[in-house]
């Protein structure tokens, strides 16, 4: 296939997966920006003032950057498996199989249209948070290198699990049961300095910890674990994955009956 034919299919994904989550912005696009403000409201306003300070800093400005992933992460993931399950349930997903787009390629799309949402959504709730404290970047680099490859990371989880979903009820099951609980023990509200210290092993196994650290060293120059850890681990855990996505992809699971 011809590199113009590639670019060609890959953009009409991306496109397509854009055109898609702006055209209903009340369902993609407001309810994070609503719910991240209430956050910002209770957390922040309301029980922060009462906590005082977390790893040197107001409490506010230290779940900024968490909240900020957190919005990232269940976005980026929602885009994708909402959409390509969508695509496997009116049986449109036909057009893909027949057509001689590598496998990498509608892959790439789709996670690109992730990414969109996810990195959108980021974008909003970052000014948003500016209406509640003030953020000065400690590291550019760091901030952007983090928010792009765990974007990138859970929209390939998303794209998984519409691949082995069945029915609506399965795309529901990894957010919820999963990814919600390791995102709220992932170090968004506390640092993991105030757990007793096995408590802060067990915390060392959940990936999501490493993210959200990376994230708020980019931002505030504090982080509990290791940055360039936290990145190498982020970086395996996608090769993991696409490699995965890809086998998926090549056997037909859960898209050729």
């Amino acid at each position: 296939m011809k590199t113009s034919a590639i670019l060609t299919a890959f953009n009409t994904i991306v496109i397509r997966e854009i055109r898609r989550f702006t055209r209903i912005w009340p369902q993609t696009l407001l309810p994070p920006a609503v719910t991240m403000t209430l956050y910002f409201i209770i957390f922040g306003n309301l029980i922060g003032s009462r906590i005082g300070q977390m790893g040197g800093f107001d409490y506010m400005s230290f779940i900024v950057p968490g909240l900020i992933m957190m919005s990232v992460i269940t976005s980026s993931y929602a885009n994708v498996v909402s959409s390509f399950f969508s695509m496997k349930f009116q049986r449109s997903i036909e057009e893909l199989l027949v057509s001689p787009i590598p496998n990498w390629v509608i892959l790439a799309g789709y996670v690109t249209g992730g990414m969109a949402r996810g990195l959108g959504i980021g974008v909003i709730v970052t000014l948003l948070s500016l209406a509640f404290t003030r953020l000065e970047i400690h590291h550019l680099g760091v901030v952007v290198v983090t928010v792009f490859l765990t974007s990138a990371l859970f929209a390939i989880g998303g794209f998984i699990n519409a691949m082995l979903a069945t029915k609506f009820d399965d795309i529901s099951i990894v957010p919820t049961f999963v990814l919600t609980p390791l995102t709220y023990l992932g170090g968004v509200f506390y640092s993991i300095q105030l757990l007793p210290e096995f408590w802060q092993g067990v915390s060392m196994v959940n990936p999501i910890l490493y993210m959200v650290n990376a994230f708020r060293y980019g931002i505030l120059g504090v982080s509990d674990v290791n940055v360039y850890v936290a990145l190498g681990m982020i970086l395996v855990f996608i090769v993991l994955l696409a490699a995965v996505a890809l086998r998926l992809l090549a056997r037909g699971k859960g898209i050729r009956h």
